[in-house]
Parts: C-alpha cells; sequence; structure tokens
C-alpha cells in the first residue's frame, strides 16, 4: 500500500520511532510541508524497508467534507501530496509490486496528460477555430488505461 490513510493506519511502535525524526522534519522545495503526512510516512516506511498492508476487514471512521469548497481543498492536499511524495518513492517502484507501480505511474502522468491535451486543445481552438480529434482519444486512453488499472 503507497499511503496508508490517516484514521485507518496502525504501525509498529518500534518502526514509528525509527522514522519519527525524518517524519516530523518534513521539508519540500525547502520549506517546511504540512500535507500529505499519512502518505509521506507510508513513503518513509517503505523507503526504511518495513512492509505495509491492506487488511480488507478493517472498520475505521473519519470525517468528510459535506460542502463542494472543503471537498475541493482536501482534493487539492491530497494531489501535492500525491506528486510531492512520487519523487521520494521514485527508487522504491522497481521493488514494487507492478500494480502499485502502475498506479503511481498513473496518478502522476494522467493530471499532467490531461492538463498538456486542454492546453493543446485549447490553443488549437482558438487558432484553428476546431480542437482535434486527438485530444478526444488522449482523454479516453487515460481513461481506459485508469480503468483498467483499477480492473487489476
Amino acid at each position: 500500500v503507497m499511503c496508508c490513510c490517516g484514521p485507518c493506519a496502525m504501525y509498529r511502535r518500534s518502526a514509528l520511532n525509527l522514522l519519527l525524526n525524518q517524519y516530523e522534519a518534513q521539508f519540500f522545495g525547502g520549506k517546511p510541508s504540512d500535507f500529505g503526512e499519512d502518505r509521506h510516512l507510508t513513503i518513509l516506511m517503505l523507503k526504511a524497508g518495513f512492509r505495509t498492508e491492506y487488511v480488507p476487514d478493517a472498520i475505521a471512521g473519519t470525517v468528510v467534507p459535506h460542502r463542494l469548497r472543503p471537498y475541493l481543498r482536501q482534493q487539492l492536499r491530497w494531489a501535492r501530496s500525491t506528486f510531492r511524495d512520487t519523487f521520494l518513492a521514485l527508487r522504491l517502484l522497481p521493488e514494487l509490486d507492478v500494480y502499485l507501480t502502475l498506479d503511481v505511474v498513473g496518478q502522476n502522468l494522467a493530471p499532467i496528460l490531461l492538463a498538456i491535451s486542454s492546453l493543446a486543445a485549447l490553443a488549437q481552438l482558438l487558432i484553428g477555430g476546431s480542437i482535434p480529434w486527438w485530444t478526444g482519444l488522449t482523454i479516453a486512453a487515460m481513461t481506459m488505461v485508469r480503468c483498467c488499472v483499477a480492473a487489476l
């Protein structure tokens, strides 16, 4: 598991004590980082050689946003965390399960490809008055890849 979600995660005290200083001193781009701590801790655990597991019958509760604005803020925080911690996890990818590798690559490439496709389509629309066919093809391909990864 690449991200042990905060309210659902449990750690051995001995493992957490070994990584506590690194965990508390999160920096990104030279600035203290205060988002994505659950993903960051998971990556630190994996880098230290510990294993993470998904327990399908575990039950946990959490608070979720009930309005659009807090939901969008949450999604932005999660996206920032995903991008930041992917750089920490790059060296781990060859050692991980193929599914996790595809998922990490997809989480990071899909938004970039979507942004490039959208900007190119907008530029083409402004310059030529039409949207290129490959924009729809790119978006469909990204959707199919994500669906296939999820289906695995």
